[in-house]
């Protein structure tokens, strides 16, 4: 569990620092009280983003092993853009973290579909759909799950690819599992 802290922390820091910036921007305006007269917490409020617009599957979910995940963000124009940082497994990169960015995303209503980039070799699809999960409130660890199909595609040094198929259910993380943000004196 130490390792999903330091990976949610690293990814903290990385909003922080910008390199996600359009991430960042979504994640400030939701944080803002309020909207033109809406109250807090109110439907369409920027605190409660819709699940209508997409905006609330927006985050970080579980990936194969614990210690990687998938980052999903939807963003205003409806475009969906992310990322699987997971651990490598070949003999070159055995337990180094390694980051595929979606090479193409889409999400149409709760129907999501990602295909990443390939790296040292290994791509994923994933074709399936967001579902509301155990998770009680907005927040809570599970409240939206990512349930579906996911392909593995890897080649070897011959450029032969092999699929590997299997039904997946990733869980959404808590929004509290992220560092607090530290007050600057």
């Amino acid at each position: 569990m130490k390792k999903v802290y330091f990976y949610i922390f690293v990814f903290a820091l990385a909003l922080g620092l910008g390199v996600l910036s359009g991430s960042a921007e979504l994640r400030g305006q939701e944080a803002k009280p309020g909207n033109a007269g809406a109250k807090a917490g109110s439907p369409g409020s920027a605190s409660q983003p819709s699940e209508k617009s997409g905006h609330a599957y927006s985050g970080m979910y579980t990936f194969l092993k614990e210690g990687e995940f998938v980052q999903v963000t939807v963003e205003d124009t409806g475009h969906l853009t992310g990322f699987v940082s997971r651990f490598g497994d070949g003999e070159s990169d055995k337990g180094a973290f390694l980051d595929q960015f979606f090479k193409s995303a889409k999400l149409e209503g709760s129907q999501l579909s990602f295909t990443t980039e390939i790296v040292h070799g290994v791509s994923f699809d994933f074709k399936g759909t967001v579902e509301r999960g155990e998770g009680k409130n907005p927040g809570d660890e599970a409240y939206f799950v990512l349930k579906g199909t996911l392909t593995e595609n890897a080649s070897d040094v011959n450029k032969k690819v092999t699929s590997h198929s299997r039904e997946v259910v990733f869980k959404m993380f808590p929004q509290d599992a992220a560092p607090a943000a530290v007050e600057r004196k």
